[in-house]
């Protein structure tokens, strides 16, 4: 069933309804990411912006245990139905009529979710975010049995087993929802782990045509989005204890070393050619997953420089160096994770290994000092671009 349509504005090529798609090729050139995705991205940002919004609102209120155990079960989430969908578009965006109008459900997905957060963040209600969930399951889903009905041989045995996979975890979430409060955090661990699961499975018998350099793009973006989204909140933040005449002298500072924090974390992540390193399913993986602690920490910094400056400002009974510990703790668990799991790869000699390890380290040394943990920890996250500015130069 074939239904032409204008050209793509995202491809440059005939956008075409149909039922059956096929892979695309690993080595296509200048494979790049697409206004679709773009778009995509942003509405995944409104998730990630309530998330951190209702992490900032509970660890303001002293409930740091409750705060983060929701921001960690909402942000998997978040950040596993955008990494399904984009290996997915990787290996198989077709950008037709039919593609276009199934991402649009997975775009109304992510809201639903986004809508549900503050419930699941204040009265532990996960049913609006898990529904939301559902709809960007399903709709990938329909995305993969497209695929298979293009397929023969292993890769549509591939296509199938995600099909099936998906199928079986969301009943599994259907059924999460269904269970008493006390059963809920152990039936949410095992559900990760048959989410996590799926892909090993469906790909044991055949890697899918997903592209090295479309996949480090992919991330980068969702990276940067992040990071800017950590931006925003720091300057609405600042902004409002600005309008209620706050101290410039000690908002200043935690501005700047806010600034400097997310410029040295953007100039960390994009020091190495990842897609280089994204030759095997393993190692891909590996990556891949390890980015929920990467784009975790990153959204956390901006919601960290929102508590610092709701100490500041008096509205919260937090102490100024557990403010404070709320920046320097996701900033240096992004530099760790960012070196375990990107950068280190391309790092060469144990003094170049070390700078980011020991920039996390001393990161944590800042927060004892309260007030100005913010502009040393901006400070020594500087220090660990300079120190690695002449390697990545070189290479």
């Amino acid at each position: 069933m074939d239904e032409t349509t204008p050209t793509g504005a995202g491809h440059g090529r005939a956008v075409v309804a149909r039922v059956r798609i096929r892979a695309r090729s690993r080595t296509e050139p200048h494979r790049a990411s697409t206004p679709l995705e773009l778009l995509f991205d942003l509405c995944f940002v409104v998730a990630v912006a309530q998330a951190g919004s209702r992490l900032v609102h509970a660890l303001t209120g002293g409930h740091p245990g409750h705060g983060i155990s929701g921001y960690l079960l909402i942000f998997f989430a978040i950040w596993w139905a955008w990494m399904n969908f984009t290996w997915f578009a990787s290996a198989y965006d077709t950008d037709d009529v039919l593609y276009r109008i199934v991402t649009l459900v997975q775009m109304s997905g992510v809201l639903v979710l986004a809508a549900g957060v503050p419930r699941a963040f204040d009265d532990a209600d996960y049913t609006v975010a898990v529904v939301g969930y559902l709809i960007m399951r399903l709709a990938l889903t329909f995305q993969w049995l497209r695929a298979a009905s293009g397929e023969t041989g292993p890769e549509r045995t591939v296509a199938l087993r995600y099909a099936a996979g998906l199928v079986v975890v969301q009943l599994g979430w259907v059924g999460l929802v269904l269970l008493p409060g006390s059963l809920w955090i152990g039936g949410f661990l095992l559900l990760v782990v048959a989410e996590l699961a799926v892909p090993a499975y469906a790909e044991h018998v055949r890697r899918t045509s997903w592209h090295p350099h479309h996949i480090a793009e992919r991330y980068g973006l969702f990276t940067l989005i992040v990071l800017g989204e950590s931006i925003s909140a720091a300057t609405v933040a600042v902004q409002s204890a600005l309008d209620e005449s706050a101290a410039l002298d000690l908002l200043l500072p935690v501005a700047a070393g806010g600034l400097l924090i997310v410029f040295a974390a953007y100039w960390n992540y994009f020091a190495v050619p990842i897609h280089q390193h994204l030759t095997s399913n393993r190692q891909s993986f590996v990556w891949g997953y390890g980015h929920y602690a990467v784009l975790g920490s990153a959204a956390a910094i901006g919601a960290g420089i929102e508590v610092v400056v709701e100490q500041i400002t008096h509205h919260t009974d937090l102490s100024a160096r557990a403010a404070a510990g709320c920046v320097t703790i996701p900033t240096a668990v992004f530099m760790i994770t960012v070196w375990a799991v990107h950068t280190r790869h391309f790092k060469t000699g144990l003094a170049q290994h070390l700078v980011l390890p020991i920039g996390a380290l001393a990161v944590l040394a800042c927060t004892p000092a309260g007030h100005l943990a913010v502009p040393l920890a901006g400070l020594v996250s500087a220090c660990t671009v300079a120190a690695g500015v002449r390697p990545a130069a070189s290479r």
